[in-house]
This record gives C-alpha cells, sequence and structure tokens, in this order.
C-alpha cells in the first residue's frame, strides 16, 4: 500500500494502512538526545562524526535514511530524510551544537527583542538554497537509491516550535523564556514567526524541487501553548506555509504534494488542524483513535498515534496498542497511516518495532 496513492485516493479503500514511524531514519529530534539511535547499523554508518556533520553529508545522510527501509523492507511505506529541524536556526545565522548526552545548545540563544542578534536575525535575506543545499542533495541522492520503492518525505520544524529553540537555547521543562516572548514580547514572536514561516516556505519548496514527493511540519512544542495562544500564534504559521507553499511550488513548476501538520500537544486543536490546509495530521498518543476520527469527519487523512513508550512492554502489550489503534480507526482501511504517537525512544528492540508493523498488518486484515 502506497502512502501517495492512501492520500491521492481520498476515501478509496485500501488492503492494508501504510506504515512509518517518526525518528525511523535515526535522526535526533532535538528534545531528545540520542533519540531514534535504536539501530546497530546507525552507529557503525555514522563512526566518529557529530550529529549536525552527519546531516551535511548527503553520502552519510541518505546511508542513514535507507536503512530502516532495508530493515523493514515490505513493512515500511514511507522513508524520511535523515536531518533536523534545528537546521533552519543555523541558516538564519544561529550557532547550534548537539552536545552529547544533553542535546541541541544554542550558545547565544535570543533573549529580547533589544537583543542585536534579533534584528539582524528578522532583517537578514536567507539564501536558503545556499544555506541548506546539503539537505537537497541528500534528497535527490535518497530518491535515485531508492528506485520508487516507498515515497520520500521531506520535513521542516514548526515557526513556533523553532522560536522556542531559538529563544531558550536548547530543550526545556518550563519554557520559561518562550513563555516571557509570548506575553512579555508578543509583537516582536510574531514578526520573527513570520521570518521563519517565510524561510519554512521557500526550504520545503526546494525539499520538493530536490524530490520529496511529501512534507511534513513538526510542531513539537505546539502543547506549550494555551488553546488560545495557540490558535494567535502556532496556528496562524502553519496556515501560512500551508497556503504558501502550494503557490510557490506552482511558481518553481513543481507538482504539489502532500502536506502533513503534526501539532504534538495540541489535541485541544484538532478541529482547527483539520481545517488548516494540510492533507494529513498527525496525532500523538493522547488523541482516543474513535474520537479524532468523529472530529476529522472525514477532512483530512490521520496519521498515528501510538504511544511510543508500548515498544518497551513486550509483545502482548504491543498486541494490545495496536488491536486497539486498528479498532478505534475503523479497521485501517482509509484516511490512516498508521505511525507512532511521537519518535522511537531510545533503548528500542529493533525487533519489536518489527512486531508492532506486523501486528498491524495482522489486525487490519482482520486475522
Amino acid at each position: 500500500m502506497s502512502i501517495e496513492q492512501d492520500l491521492t485516493l481520498p476515501g478509496e479503500k485500501v488492503d492494508r494502512p501504510p506504515m512509518w514511524v517518526m525518528r525511523q531514519a535515526l535522526k535526533s529530534q532535538a528534545d531528545k538526545p540520542q533519540a531514534g539511535r535504536y539501530l546497530p547499523e546507525y552507529h557503525e554508518a555514522k563512526g566518529n562524526r557529530d550529529f549536525f556533520e552527519c546531516c551535511r553529508s548527503p553520502e552519510i545522510a541518505s546511508t542513514l535514511t535507507l536503512q530502516p527501509i532495508d530493515r523493514y523492507d515490505g513493512l515500511i511505506d514511507a522513508a524520511i530524510i535523515f536531518s533536523d529541524i534545528l537546521v533552519i536556526p543555523q541558516a538564519m545565522g544561529m550557532e547550534v551544537k548537539m552536545v552529547d548526552g544533553v542535546g541541541p545548545k544554542f550558545p547565544n540563544p535570543l533573549r529580547s527583542p533589544s537583543d542585536g542578534q534579533y534584528q539582524e536575525i528578522v532583517k537578514r535575506d536567507v539564501d536558503v538554497a545556499k544555506e541548506l543545499d546539503y539537505v537537497y542533495k541528500a534528497i535527490t541522492m535518497t530518491r535515485e537509491k531508492l528506485a520508487g520503492r516507498v515515497p520520500l518525505y521531506g520535513f521542516c520544524g514548526a515557526p513556533w516550535t523553532l522560536l522556542c529553540y531559538m529563544v531558550e537555547g536548547g530543550g526545556s521543562k518550563m519554557f520559561r523564556e518562550a513563555k516571557t516572548w509570548v506575553y512579555k514580547y508578543r509583537q516582536e514572536s510574531k514578526v520573527l514567526l513570520k521570518k521563519i514561516s517565510e524561510i519554512c516556505v521557500e526550504y520545503l519548496a526546494l525539499q520538493v524541487a530536490a524530490g520529496a514527493q511529501i512534507i511534513q511540519v513538526f510542531d513539537s512544542w505546539a502543547g506549550e501553548l494555551s488553546p488560545s495562544s495557540f490558535k494567535e500564534l502556532a496556528l496562524p504559521p502553519l496556515r501560512y506555509i500551508s497556503e504558501n507553499l502550494p503557490k510557490r511550488l506552482r511558481e518553481m513548476g513543481e507538482d504539489v504534494v502532500p502536506m502533513v501538520v503534526f501539532a504534538k500537544g495540541a489535541w485541544y486543536a484538532l478541529d482547527e488542524l483539520c481545517d488548516s490546509g494540510y492533507d494529513v495530521v498527525g496525532l500523538d498518543w493522547l488523541h482516543d483513535p474513535s474520537e479524532a476520527v468523529k472530529v476529522a469527519r472525514g477532512r483530512v487523512t490521520l496519521q498515528g498515534n501510538a504511544d511510543p513508550g508500548v515498544l518497551y512492554g513486550g509483545h502482548d502489550a504491543i498486541t494490545s496498542v495496536v488491536e486497539n489503534m486498528v479498532r478505534g480507526f475503523g479497521g485501517g482501511k482509509e484516511r490512516w497511516i498508521v505511525n507512532l504517537g511521537h519518535g522511537i525512544t531510545p533503548g528500542v528492540n529493533p525487533d519489536d518495532l518489527k512486531f508492532f508493523f506486523e501486528e498491524v498488518q495482522r489486525c487490519a486484515a482482520g486475522k
């Protein structure tokens, strides 16, 4: 079952739901150091290179993208390019380091609008094609290597989530700096969000031109906002991307591709997200599948949403979660892409992920 086919033919029933999982490409999501590095072959390909060095090498990024496709041949229905959401702040001129055992760190984060760096960033004309050329090369190389086996996802971080990292200087539990910005410097926050949104559109368009067949926008910290703040600060940039990316692609002479939005923790905004212009809405594990289907009312394809933690629980636990999930999504025959509710977490046994995929196939087949 092709993900592209499932999205191209809304309402058409399929033999089984297409499947992939976040962080399957072993990228270290910015909020979890070491996250996703669950395959032994990852370490062999990475060698002694640091994380961003791997991202900047098209050959290595391509190799890491393909590893789960090869290991789970016939089970995974999409690849996602090995990269990171924080390449956009890097392209904007900010330094980002991936610190072992800690995660991403910005040595010089934005602290206030009076910070000279803020004015420099919002006024800078970012050459997105030049600064992130290594990503496009990795995508083109990967498409060639895939040779049509599965479609390839490109992605970016959502403006709100990127703003959080740029002002916090890394991951956070309290989001003190981000909350200071949105409540004390609200207008300046909106200016920065608009700047990031414009870069996201160009970055995603160039990924599509390079060969990406589907794109996903990750709003990892959406759940840190109240419903009203989400509607005012996070949702408008998401809509800006969904409205302007197709326009930009047409300007470039490229085909418009399916778009996915994943706003982790924003369970309260599912109805609005279904009307935000995306073809697919990703769900974290806070959603009850059957209730999400009722809210969506067939407007979008849903993607998700098993708790990644179940992969620690053994086969019986995985079977129980999968059966409930398949049942909740109406048997998995239409409008559903199987995924976890977030990325694969550290220490997962690759064989348990394989069992997860196999159980989805079994349950969707009614066995």
